[in-house]
């Protein structure tokens, strides 16, 4: 292959400007030490320690890492918090898999992790706090990551004080705060009951449209009387914090993009309902 020296030249270029602190200070003490010899040398060995930290410290502080790791074994802790894992939530467990389109390795390590959850010595602070370290400020992250967990809580149908004593130490754990749980949680239990009702109605239309409408701004998360001001700005809100691009671009695993995109969809679907109910 040819020799690119303009590519070569800019390659060179980045790296030291990656790493100029290090080419600074490693050629100081090197000037100090052996002249100018020492300088080259120096210099050389700063940029060298600099780029091995950096991707020593990327690798152990990798937030898609954390999130993945943290999100099964959590699941697992929510799924034996009753003492008995029921079909519902392992089957929930297994749909996220199958939605994550995980590989035979990655859904290996998955299960490894649910498995480590469902210990009754394990300590759900283990994987959230490094977790919560790296995603303080990203709250649309914290809301992802809390709502998938409250979806395997209610996956049998409803949430048991057990299950909800774990998920108060999630939000704890993740710095959020009784009030923001409280709306999570109404919200989330309307979505599952708009999902449930909106099947059912496909199906067989044996839910009114008016049962499906309450729902649909509790997915929202605001009241029937709200403005139509207020709704769009509500649903803007949910669609910008649920969207798969920006919530990876934070730190969710790229597999679990699919998630969030039937979460954009499920708000949209609400919201629809909602305006068309207004047009009337």
């Amino acid at each position: 292959m040819a020799f690119d020296a303009q590519r070569s030249g800019e390659n060179f270029g980045q790296m030291i400007r990656n790493n100029s602190t290090a080419l600074v200070i490693g050629g100081l003490i090197g000037l100090m030490s052996g002249g100018l010899f020492g300088l080259l040398l120096g210099g050389a060995i700063g940029v060298a320690i600099s780029k091995g930290l950096k991707n020593l410290v990327g690798n152990a502080l990798n937030p898609q890492d954390a999130f993945f790791k943290a999100t099964f074994s959590v699941m697992g802790k929510l799924a034996k918090a009753d003492g008995r894992v029921s079909q519902e939530e392992i089957q929930y467990a297994r749909d996220v898999m199958n939605r994550m389109g995980l590989s035979s390795e990655r859904q290996k390590q998955a299960i490894e992790l649910f498995t480590q959850g469902k210990d009754e010595h394990f300590d759900i602070a283990d994987v959230l706090r490094p977790l919560s370290a790296l995603i303080r400020y990203r709250v649309p992250l914290k809301l992802m990551f809390v709502e998938i967990q409250l979806q395997a809580a209610m996956a049998d149908g409803q949430v048991s004080e057990a299950e909800l004593a774990i998920i108060r130490e999630v939000c704890a754990l993740l710095h959020m705060s009784q009030a923001e749980m409280a709306a999570l949680m109404a919200r989330m239990q309307s979505q599952f009951s708009y999902q449930q009702h909106s099947y059912q109605s496909h199906q067989h239309g044996s839910v009114s449209q008016a049962t499906l409408l309450k729902e649909a701004y509790g997915v929202l998360g605001v009241s029937e009387d709200v403005s139509d001001a207020e709704l769009k700005k509500a649903y803007r809100r949910l669609m910008s914090q649920h969207h798969p691009d920006k919530l990876v671009a934070k730190g969710l695993p790229e597999e679990m993009m699919q998630l969030a995109k039937e979460k954009t969809q499920e708000i949209q679907s609400a919201y629809d309902r909602i305006r068309q109910a207004r047009k009337g």
